[in-house]
């Protein structure tokens, strides 16, 4: 039967991270009825665009723990009454650590949640103020045993690399904190400047520092390292997990299947050529009751051929090359020869995989590779 993944954007916070460039509103949280009943009326109003049964189910942001417990047990209860949900589906929840106690975890449990994603991001407090979280290092630690303890066994947790004044060995020591604890699943990611954001803000007035590409690489390096000592595999360029422990929903759109984007600024694709983005505008999609404005994109040939090309080449399984057509794949090929001389890429069983040499330069090999109109 055909998948679908359902994704939910909550778009609450009880304060806004530095770095974050999400779609999210700060101190809105007494609007958080009125959005869940505009969320399921949208999945309501949608329930035709899906594609056999759910198999996924991610709840991000945003904070989807700051939603009231009646709250976030009624959207996720709207999402099974409105579409059919296979048995062993995934439900994952994002959480931020200050956020879990005995009385979240029970929320998630009766409404079927059974895998939790963690913004840990770092161990060291400084730094997790200078970032402008609202936890503690000892507190993403407590979090963490309290949802093992209370019976979330699949738990995820992200950390981010190349802070400004972060050195490898602080970061190697995040990583095997982090490795020591009950998680299944570890992301991790170079810190970005995005437009837009306090983060790039302080940059353009001088206040902090990017590391250097050469830092940064012995960042990732580490990270690669430890996280296999530990026993976890990678993945995917940025995705690491113990056995069995895939993120089946990211794991889905590297692989193009479709999903339903749920909630303002949500995106959705159809697994074919189209792609939907709500307006991001909390406002204007609670008073649309389910009908929100959006905008639609009808991918091009190219555009299907480059998506192809990142999506799949991000993961450890690498790009089957029987995806395109005889004339897209001499193009690859030719493209990718350079690229397998230097060692950033190799071709095996008829697919191109980046090699480890190859993944901190992902970008610049997949660029070389792409098709332009």
């Amino acid at each position: 039967m055909q998948k679908t993944g359902l994704y939910v954007h909550v778009p609450f916070c009880r304060s806004r991270c530095a770095y974050c460039d999400f779609y999210s509103t700060a101190g809105q949280e007494q609007q958080a009825t009125a959005f869940v009943a505009a969320a399921v009326n949208e999945m309501r109003a949608r329930r035709g665009e899906l594609q056999g049964e759910v198999a996924t189910i991610y709840v991000g942001g945003g904070t989807p723990s700051v939603l009231p417990a009646e709250a976030l047990s009624t959207l996720l209860e709207g999402a099974r009454t409105v579409f059919p949900i296979a048995h062993d589906a995934e439900v994952t929840v994002e959480v931020n650590p200050d956020d879990v106690c005995s009385a979240l975890v029970g929320t998630l449990l009766n409404a079927g949640v059974n895998r939790v994603s963690m913004g840990v991001q770092t161990f060291d407090d400084a730094l997790l103020r200078f970032l402008r979280r609202r936890h503690t290092g000892e507190a993403a630690v407590e979090a963490i045993g309290c949802l093992q303890r209370e019976g979330i066994t699949n738990i995820s947790a992200d950390l981010i690399y190349g802070l400004p004044g972060q050195t490898a060995e602080a970061f190697r020591s995040d990583v095997r904190r982090l490795c020591a604890l009950p998680v299944t699943h570890l992301s991790a990611y170079a810190l970005s400047y995005e437009e837009g954001t306090t983060l790039s803000l302080w940059l353009r007035q001088g206040k902090v520092k990017e590391q250097s590409d050469e830092q940064l690489l012995e960042m990732y390096n580490l990270l690669m390292d430890e996280a296999k000592a530990a026993g976890f595999e990678h993945y995917e360029i940025s995705n690491f997990a113990r056995a069995g422990r895939h993120s089946r929903h990211n794991s889905s759109y590297w692989q193009g299947i479709p999903y339903i984007g749920i909630g303002p600024g949500a995106h959705s694709y159809d697994g074919n050529r189209v792609r939907r983005a709500n307006r991001p505008d909390l406002a204007a999609y609670i008073a649309a009751a389910g009908n929100p404005s959006y905008d639609e994109e009808l991918l091009t040939p190219t555009t299907l051929y480059n998506e192809k090309l990142m999506t799949r080449l991000r993961t450890s399984e690498g790009l089957p090359l029987r995806l395109f057509t005889a004339e897209e794949q001499a193009f690859l090929q030719q493209m990718a020869a350079p690229h397998i001389a230097a060692g950033t890429l190799s071709l095996a069983d008829n697919r191109l995989r980046l090699t480890r040499k190859g993944l901190f330069v992902s970008d610049g090999v997949m660029s070389d590779l792409m098709k332009v109109d």
